[in-house]
């Protein structure tokens, strides 16, 4: 089993967008039982790969209870970058 930062990179290449939420019930099934799979500890790792530039922003909105929303990819070469390093 990949680390859990690893798993959210890779979904990332898998999807056109997604958000914490997003993350979370893609990767529940497997990886359900680590801490850090919450809320803030996705965004946390979300951020981190924009910061290294592997992740863009995709978008925001607000959702019903008027929190917001924020979206991220994978551009063509930061999938490509996580690809490489991650199989």
């Amino acid at each position: 089993m990949k680390p859990l930062s690893y798993a959210i990179l890779k979904y990332m290449t898998t999807v056109e967008k997604a958000c914490v939420a997003d993350v979370i019930e893609a990767l529940k099934p497997e990886y359900g039982s680590f801490r850090m799979l919450t809320p803030k500890g996705v965004l946390e790792y979300l951020m981190t790969g924009e910061q290294n530039a592997l992740l863009e922003e995709a978008g925001y909105e607000l959702d019903k209870n008027g929190e917001l929303v924020i979206y991220y990819h994978a551009p063509e070469d930061g999938a490509a970058t996580i690809n490489t390093y991650i199989k």
